[in-house]
């Protein structure tokens, strides 16, 4: 597969899995969700080899650099070949002390959880 010369910002992040859809990229970039040098980009603004974007996804601040381009999404397996991941291991932390937080906070008076809330629970502890 010969990479492409040119790829739309929202379509590269919906490829390389930084966002579930491409509309979901495409909004986080309209919300200025998604920079560049510190600036806000437009979803269709052409990536470039080399380049560091943050982006917002979820509660993690992610900072990647783009290795090489691509316009079809890949294999979870396959995106390390299309970008390095710069975003330090505090904001994982953080993020996950924010998910045991809420889990903890089970609302007193509502019984026992349901299976599906003690599931949740245990995926978030193991």
């Amino acid at each position: 597969m010969q990479a492409p010369e040119r790829v739309r910002m929202d379509k590269w992040l919906w490829a390389v899995r930084l966002y579930r859809s491409r509309s979901l990229a495409t909004e986080a970039c309209n919300a200025g969700h998604v920079k560049i040098g510190g600036s806000s980009v437009k979803p269709s603004r052409d990536v470039r080899v080399g380049e560091v974007i943050t982006a917002a996804t979820g509660r993690v601040l992610r900072t990647v650099k783009v290795l090489a381009l691509l316009e079809q999404r890949v294999g979870a397996k396959r995106v390390d070949g299309f970008l390095e991941d710069l975003t330090p291991p505090e904001e994982y932390a953080r993020a996950r002390e924010d998910v045991l937080q809420t889990a903890l906070q089970f609302p007193r008076g509502f019984g026992r959880p349901t299976k599906k809330q003690r599931r949740q629970l245990e995926k978030v502890f193991l």
